[in-house]
C-alpha cells in the first residue's frame, strides 16, 4: 500500500493542499507538497509517476498524463435516468425495500451512489487511505449540490479494512439487509482470456489499478463472501458475465446482463 506520495499544487491552492496533507498524514501517508506554476495537461504528461494534485476542484489522483477523482456530480445524468425497474442492480439488491446496505468494495463509489439514489441506506467501506480521502472529498463537495445533497446523506463512509469491519459486525451481532461486493480485480479469475476481451479499462480504473495492490485474497473478495453470508439476508456479488463464482460458491440466483451479472446468496 502507498505510504508516501507527491502532491502537486499551484500557489493559490497551497492552503487547501496543506489540509489534504494533514488529513493523509493522520492516515499514515507521507505527503510531499510541490508548488508549481501551472498544473495543466502538459505538466501531467511530463510527470507521469503516480501522484496527487490539488486544484480549485479539490483532490485528484494523477499518472501518465491522466487525472481522476470520484466524480459523483458527473453521475447525475445516469441517476436521473435510473429507476427501480430499469436498473438490474436495483432488482438484485431489492432496493424497492430501501435496505440497510453495506458496500464492502468501494471503488469510486458510483454503484453506492446509484443505490443510495434508489433508496438504500449505504455504508461504504474503503481501507486505502488515499482512495478513502478521494471518496470523502467527493462526498463533501456534493453535500450542498441541489440534486445530490439528499443522495449523499444516505451514504456513510467508513475508513476500515472490509474483512475486519464485517468481522466486528458479526461479533456485535449486527445484521444488514444486503451486502454488496464488486471485487476490484476479477480479471485474475480462471476465465482470464475471455474477460480480457471485454472493452478496455476506463481511464479512472487504470489509475485505480496503479494505486491499489493486486496481491492477496482481499482483492478477489473470497474471504468477504464468507463473512457477508453470516451477516446479511442477501449478499450480491457483481461479476463480469464470464467470471468464475466468487470463492467457487454457486449462487442461489443470478441476474444476467450483456457484460456483467449479479450473483445472489440468500440466508437460510
Amino acid at each position: 500500500m502507498v505510504s508516501e506520495i507527491r502532491l502537486f499544487t499551484e500557489p493559490d491552492n497551497l492552503q487547501k493542499a496543506q489540509h489534504y496533507q494533514a488529513v493523509l498524514s493522520s492516515r499514515l501517508v507521507d505527503v510531499n507538497i510541490d508548488v508549481i506554476e501551472q498544473l495543466n495537461a502538459r505538466f501531467l504528461r511530463l510527470n507521469p509517476e503516480l501522484a496527487l494534485c490539488v486544484d480549485k476542484q479539490g483532490l485528484w489522483l494523477s499518472a501518465n498524463g491522466m487525472k481522476m477523482q470520484p466524480d459523483w456530480k458527473a453521475e447525475s445524468a445516469r441517476l436521473k435516468r435510473a429507476s427501480l425497474k430499469s436498473e438490474m442492480i436495483a432488482r438484485a439488491c431489492n432496493l424497492a425495500e430501501k435496505p440497510n446496505l453495506i458496500d464492502a468494495t468501494a471503488g469510486l463509489g458510483h454503484d453506492s451512489l446509484l443505490m443510495a439514489y434508489l433508496g438504500a441506506q449505504v455504508t461504504l467501506i474503503e481501507r486505502h487511505p488515499i482512495l478513502f480521502t478521494l471518496l470523502e472529498d467527493s462526498k463533501r463537495q456534493n453535500e450542498h449540490d441541489p440534486f445530490l445533497a439528499k443522495v449523499v446523506e444516505r451514504i456513510n463512509l467508513v475508513f476500515s479494512d472490509s474483512a475486519a469491519y464485517l468481522q466486528q459486525q458479526i461479533q456485535q451481532d449486527h445484521h444488514f439487509d444486503v451486502i454488496y461486493l464488486d471485487p476490484m480485480f476479477p480479471q485474475r479469475d480462471q476465465n482470464q482470456q475471455a474477460i480480457k476481451k471485454q472493452a478496455q479499462v476506463k481511464k479512472q480504473m487504470q489509475l485505480l489499478h496503479l494505486l491499489l495492490p493486486e496481491d492477496g485474497e482481499m482483492d478477489l473478495g473470497d474471504d468477504l463472501l464468507e463473512l457477508a453470508i453470516q451477516l446479511a439476508k442477501r449478499v450480491i456479488v457483481k461479476r463480469p458475465r464470464l467470471a468464475v463464482y466468487l470463492a467457487e460458491r454457486t449462487p442461489d440466483h443470478q441476474w444476467l446482463g450483456d457484460a456483467c451479472r449479479f450473483d445472489a446468496y440468500f440466508s437460510k
